[in-house]
């Protein structure tokens, strides 16, 4: 007797934005609910009904956006189904990698539609991971057009630029494995500038690459920057005292990004927070 070999079904993806870590908040109390016996009647009723607006909203945002490319898609299926604790585990990552970090069908659709709009010609992706946001802005590109992407991680890197040598648009991606702040140094000194650029890196980096890119000049004029993660599981805007180290950051990013008079921005509350970043 034989038997096939099977792939391990990947675990769901936990949630990290704040309105499906606020609807799993809402789960947890409506399962406390049996162990009050003197709870008023109308309680259970005003949980559901805030269940219910909250736990469909992420869902609903996906099913109403255009789908996402086959190729796009393939990259999303292959990042869900590596192994990426065992891969840092045995030493194959120098980072602690998860799929979360995928930048996901919503947001790759809105830096799709970000560069179309700009016009952008010359992309900088910094924190590229597998590559997903990189190839969806690629997809905007002109055939003239060039994307650089940023990513520490040497398997990473070498994951997506398999993937990408094998994926339509794949060659309009030049990628530069390196910590981002050198790569950006390497990139001022040799006077490159871009039209739009993607934030999603090192979160403790980006009051630095975005001085890089504004203060720097990398930024072309008339450009954009887009940063990920901004609202950082929802702790940005909790007191000092609740906020981790990371979403300390990123608050102090947001902080930094808000008094510049060099820029205008608007920070949208798409999944885990997307700031749109315009140098005036």
């Amino acid at each position: 007797m034989t038997f096939s070999a099977t792939k391990p079904t990947p675990a769901p993806p936990r949630p990290i934005t704040p309105v499906k870590i606020a609807a799993h908040h809402l789960e947890q109390a409506i399962a406390l609910l049996p162990q009050i016996t003197d709870s008023p009647g109308d309680l259970s009723i005003h949980l559901q009904k805030a269940l219910l607006l909250i736990a469909g909203l992420d869902d609903y945002l996906e099913r109403s956006t255009t789908p996402e490319s086959p190729a796009l898609s393939e990259i999303a299926q292959k990042t869900q189904h590596e192994p990426w604790q065992a891969k840092f585990d045995g030493g194959e990552t120098e980072q602690q990698l998860e799929q979360e970090m995928l930048t996901g069908h919503l947001e790759g659709q809105v830096l799709k539609m970000f560069v179309r709009m700009t016009g952008a010609k010359r992309v900088l992706d910094i924190g590229m991971f597998t590559g997903y946001s990189a190839l969806a802005m690629a997809e905007a590109l002109p055939d003239d057009g060039c994307l650089v992407a940023c990513e520490i991680d040497p398997y990473a890197a070498r994951f997506a630029q398999g993937l990408f040598e094998q994926l339509p648009h794949g060659d309009k991606i030049e990628v530069k494995l390196g910590a981002a702040s050198d790569t950006l140094d390497q990139l001022m000194a040799d006077q490159q500038t871009f039209d739009f650029a993607f934030l999603d890196a090192n979160k403790a980096g980006y009051a630095d690459y975005y001085e890089k890119l504004v203060g720097g000049n990398l930024l072309a004029p008339n450009g954009y920057i887009c940063a990920d993660n901004t609202l950082f599981l929802g702790e940005v805007y909790l007191a000092e005292s609740e906020r981790s180290d990371t979403a300390k950051a990123l608050a102090h990013f947001n902080q930094v990004v808000a008094d510049d008079p060099r820029t205008e921005q608007v920070l949208l509350p798409l999944r885990d927070g997307l700031t749109l970043i315009r140098r005036v």
